[in-house]
């Protein structure tokens, strides 16, 4: 990061190379869709390289990452404006006949509608723990609150999120078979 701080290009690449995938595969869970997650992640490295001389050695790399991309992402959702009512979205599988992956996809579609209802920082923490498998002091360094809070919001989305998928459980049942 000094490196980069310094404005050499090749360290920055290599920033970019190491952290880039994982990044986006954390944008993309956290605003729902590819195209608008490459944005962020790209709208992030840019704000990396103009802003490198802030990074404090005390905080570690990927937790400085994380929390732009959180925030570039979570600037993104804000911005939405809903252009389709749920209720009348029609959900049809084209692909070829059922098999696991179709399964596998209906049970991600009914998690991923279920994380999408969560407040903003339940579904941070959730995708920071569960999906990027950080560790809670990185997760609540990367949200900047306590690890308490983090386990509190964890508690509470997943609570939420049991509760959004109850009604589904015969449904859910179905898909792991």
């Amino acid at each position: 990061m000094v490196r980069v701080a310094d404005g050499d290009a090749a360290a920055y690449r290599l920033l970019v190379d190491r952290h880039a995938d994982r990044l986006l595969g954390f944008a993309e869970r956290l605003v729902g869709d590819r195209a608008t997650a490459e944005d962020v992640v790209q709208d992030s490295f840019l704000s990396v390289w103009r802003t490198a001389a802030s990074w404090t050695p005390r905080a570690k790399v990927t937790t400085w990452l994380y929390r732009i991309v959180r925030n570039k992402g979570l600037d993104q959702i804000r911005k939405r404006k809903p252009t389709v009512d749920p209720d009348d979205v029609i959900l049809t599988d084209t692909g070829a006949a059922p098999d696991q992956g179709l399964h596998d996809r209906q049970t991600a579609d009914l998690v991923r509608t279920a994380m999408d209802g969560l407040p903003e920082r339940q579904r941070s923490a959730i995708v920071l723990v569960h999906y990027e498998n950080l560790s809670g002091a990185d997760a609540s360094a990367a949200l900047g609150i306590s690890v308490e809070a983090l386990e509190s919001l964890l508690a509470r989305g997943r609570r939420a999120l049991r509760e959004a998928l109850s009604g589904r459980r015969q449904e859910l049942l179905e898909t792991t078979q």
